[in-house]
């Protein structure tokens, strides 16, 4: 039997204090550190910057950002930094 794998929720979890990418449903690319997640996938970023999606530059740096869970497209995680069970 082939295994389920990790539930979205649970590998934000094990996101937390690592760099995460987050697009909005605006087009707006926001990276930083995931601090806090919710069920609502309501997330708190630290050190958050808001970036180009053409070219990745910095458009502004916001600090700590609270971004509502409807509001998210996508969020990408960095698989090396997260450990998988």
């Amino acid at each position: 039997m082939k295994e389920r794998g990790e539930s979205p929720l649970k590998l934000l979890v094990k996101s937390i204090n690592n760099n995460i990418l987050v697009k909005l449903k605006d087009g707006s690319e926001l990276t930083g550190v995931l601090e806090q997640c919710d069920p609502t996938m309501n997330i708190v970023l630290d050190e958050a910057k808001e970036i180009s999606e053409n070219n990745g530059e910095l458009l502004v740096n916001y600090g700590k950002v609270f971004i509502r869970g409807s509001n998210i497209l996508f969020i990408a995680v960095d698989s090396e930094k997260v450990v998988f069970e």
